[in-house]
């Protein structure tokens, strides 16, 4: 199947060109999401065997669609002009390696800023671009930066932390690689002036583990790692039923009174340690583990469905935790449209998801699957004025890859 190589006009961010030079999820995934909402996205894979998520399984055919595959050793003398050449128009340039790498291989911000003052610059890496010398330098994944940043801990069970899945830490920091990106390129577009944006992963995951972290800091409290309930409130949690799990989140003044009424305790209601009125019922009450207790057996004597059914009804959220089969046959998803179809370059057909969030205006699209190795390569480099000749140098001296 020959690709498309023209992006069409579509999307909110319509008219953006980002280029990208890293590997698997968190930064791509991030790129992902702005090629889905219409800008125009390279993916610079190096010269060997390119982006490891090449060797992952359907990954990788869901997160590289609407992207061109530029094969480029950008490190080298005649690839960092490349790629120079290739910022020199472009809105924003990503990167992910342990901090410090593109200043120490010569591409400073001052040197990216010379061919493009308005670039936005992003730097992803485990520990950031400054700080303790042995930390900047460290290699991280997902866990590790999840590890270091105290999100690992709080989650899991009292003898044992657990690494929150799949991948939580890449794919949240893909959120903020993504919004810190678009929050910097509406300044440029008031300014003109470039930013350059350090992100260090763990950094990500203290803003968004704070939940608990500041009872930590103002008061010494640490909450213990909860398993699969709550660290301080009744009622919320996954519970074990007769045919499954349920997910209940417990909160409410009449969802409370009707709580304890449905699980047989309706009489604690009133009572001075659980007062009409109240919003909460806490694990610091005296009747906490007599709630907790007959809950689950509440639960364990009938069906999620049922528990589902009756809790919505009465404003208490609630919903049975679904597994794969059964979110293929959700009526509400097929509805909505969750489910997308698209043709590989191999000519297959891939079963996958379609654009999020959903946009009434200027809808995203999927425009072309994902490419093969280098496959842009030569297109690409053509568009910045190099001939078949020059192309052909390149790829013999390894500075480049085009696909076979």
């Amino acid at each position: 199947m020959a690709l498309p190589k023209e992006k069409p006009s579509f999307g909110p961010l319509d008219g953006v060109k980002v280029v990208y030079a890293a590997v698997e999820l968190a930064c791509p995934k991030a790129c992902d999401l702005l090629a889905d909402w219409g800008a125009d996205v390279s993916w610079l894979e190096n010269t060997g065997a390119g982006d490891t998520i090449r060797d992952t399984g359907f990954i990788k055919q869901a997160e590289r669609r609407n992207q061109r595959s530029v094969s480029l050793d950008y490190f080298s003398e005649e690839g960092k002009n490349i790629l120079l050449e290739m910022l020199a128009d472009a809105d924003i340039f990503m990167e992910a390696s342990k901090g410090g790498t593109y200043a120490r291989k010569g591409l400073t911000d001052e040197v990216l800023w010379e061919v493009n003052p308005r670039l936005i610059i992003v730097h992803v890496s485990g520990f950031g671009q400054t700080g303790d010398p042995k930390m900047v330098k460290r290699a991280a994944y997902d866990l590790t930066v999840a590890a270091y940043s105290g999100y690992m801990a709080q989650n899991g069970f009292p003898d044992q932390p657990v690494n929150p899945g799949p991948y939580a830490a890449d794919y949240i920091n893909s959120l903020m690689i993504a919004s810190s990106s678009l929050a910097a390129l509406h300044k440029v577009q008031q300014t003109g002036t470039g930013e350059s944006i350090d992100i260090a992963m763990y950094e990500t995951l203290l803003a968004i583990g704070q939940y608990y972290l500041v009872d930590y800091l103002n008061a010494g409290i640490i909450w213990p790692r909860p398993g699969a309930r709550n660290q301080n409130l009744c009622g919320i949690g996954e519970f074990a039923c007769k045919d499954g799990y349920l997910g209940v989140c417990l909160y409410g003044t009449d969802q409370n009174k009707y709580f304890l009424e449905a699980i047989g305790l309706g009489h604690l209601w009133g009572t001075e340690e659980i007062p009409e009125g109240s919003s909460a019922l806490w694990l610091a009450n005296p009747y906490a583990e007599e709630i907790q207790t007959a809950f689950e057996s509440y639960c364990k004597e009938r069906s999620k469905y049922e528990i589902e059914q009756d809790f919505a009804e009465h404003r208490i959220a609630a919903q049975v935790v679904m597994e794969f089969p059964d979110l293929v046959e959700e009526e509400h998803l097929k509805i909505r449209g969750v489910w997308r179809d698209w043709e590989t370059a191999d000519g297959d057909t891939f079963h996958g998801l379609d654009v999020f969030p959903k946009f009434t205006n200027y809808p995203g699209q999927i425009w072309r699957p994902m490419p093969a190795l280098g496959g842009d390569t030569a297109d690409v480099l053509a568009k910045l004025g190099y001939s078949e000749g020059d192309i052909a140098s390149l790829e013999e001296k390894g500075v480049i890859k085009t696909a076979e």
